[in-house]
């Protein structure tokens, strides 16, 4: 402030920057609120996966050994090479609050054997569509979980600026404001008091 004069000029300046901030902590305010709702509802999705896929994964792993025990493990190994890559997803986007969040948009197809009756049993069918359930929830899962730590970060950054115009910027300006109307004020009782001498003199 010592090097800033303080004039009716300077003092537009500085009540316009302080509404600035005041506008643009009000911004950040509402975004932060929007932010912490939508990662919420993400957070209790996030839950709620978790518990389908703990469970599907238990009825995997059952079918899986009980498809070992009747074919045997080298055999499950060799047919596993049939089963082909995931190609039914596309990866897509959407904005929340100029956040990029990944959607993943899957097309469920009907569940084909990729191998012969030879050598397999219901066990071997059990797995595919046991595995099948959880490869959905998983791309689900994945959606999720990188939505919400992209959405975290944003957060984190959100509440960084607000409270860099809460706790430095807006009490800045406040304090160069009252300043320069205190400076003033004392600059106009100078000259009214140098008039009313000037006057009296005269």
């Amino acid at each position: 402030m010592e090097n800033l004069t303080p004039t009716k000029s300077n003092l537009i300046k500085a009540k316009s920057l302080l509404d600035f901030s005041k506008q643009g902590y009000v911004l950040l305010d509402k975004k932060r609120a929007v932010l912490i709702r939508e990662i919420m509802m993400m957070i209790d999705e996030v839950d709620a996966l978790q518990v389908q896929i703990d469970e599907v994964f238990r009825e995997v792993y059952i079918a899986l050994e009980h498809a070992n025990v009747t074919i045997g493990s080298d055999t499950m190994e060799e047919l596993s090479y049939s089963v082909p890559y995931a190609s039914t997803f596309e990866k897509l986007g959407r904005s929340i609050m100029n956040v990029e969040i990944p959607l993943i948009r899957y097309e469920a197809e009907k569940i084909k054997p990729h191998y012969g009756f030879f050598r397999t049993n219901s066990a071997v069918d059990l797995v595919l569509v046991q595995m099948n359930e959880a490869q959905k929830l998983i791309f689900r899962m994945a959606e999720v979980e990188n939505a919400v730590y992209r959405l975290a970060l944003e957060i984190r950054s959100t509440n960084k600026r607000a409270n860099a115009l809460e706790k430095i910027q807006i009490p800045k300006y406040e304090t160069l404001v009252s300043w320069i109307l205190e400076s003033l004020e004392e600059r106009e009782r100078e000259d009214f008091f140098r008039m009313k001498r000037f006057k009296g003199k005269k």
